[in-house]
């Protein structure tokens, strides 16, 4: 009942404006690069269960960035479907995004939840969200809209 509350009055908060987001770029490339996630393969997190390096000879643009991926296979799933493998919340923090802010997420800092991959800024951070992982998705679900360049 408390975090239904608290959900509800989060909501209430930004349809009345009370948090003013900023738009961010619709993936999280950081100042100097266009790679989404440092260049690590989204697939891999699914078929490997593990953050693995891509490569420059299997990369893709898609949304303003650029993904890489360690196989032709892999490159090929995510052209399919990109939807399915990339990050939540654009690849910024979903701990932070459910506290209406962005922050970089590291590659190894990540979570599957219900077929959905969520990074993480810090380790301390990412033990954190393991503690209300279903609520803090919950939070940013309602806030990352804010943040979407439209």
């Amino acid at each position: 009942m408390k975090k239904l509350l608290c959900s509800l009055i989060l909501s209430l908060t930004l349809v009345s404006g009370g948090i003013a987001a900023a738009a961010v770029d619709a993936v999280y490339t950081g100042f100097f690069s266009s790679k989404a996630i440092r260049g690590y393969d989204v697939v891999a997190y699914f078929t490997e269960g593990m953050p693995v390096e891509g490569s420059n000879q299997f990369s893709f643009d898609y949304m303003g960035a650029q993904w890489k991926f360690s196989s032709q296979q892999h490159l090929d799933m995510f052209r399919v479907d990109p939807e399915m493998y990339a990050p939540q919340y654009g690849g910024y923090c979903a701990y932070a995004m459910a506290n209406g802010d962005t922050a970089s997420a590291e590659p190894d800092l990540w979570t599957i939840v219900e077929g959905k991959l969520y990074l993480n800024y810090s380790r301390r951070i990412n033990a954190r969200w393991k503690e209300d992982r279903a609520n803090y998705i919950q939070q940013a679900d309602i806030i990352w809209p804010q943040f979407e360049k439209k």
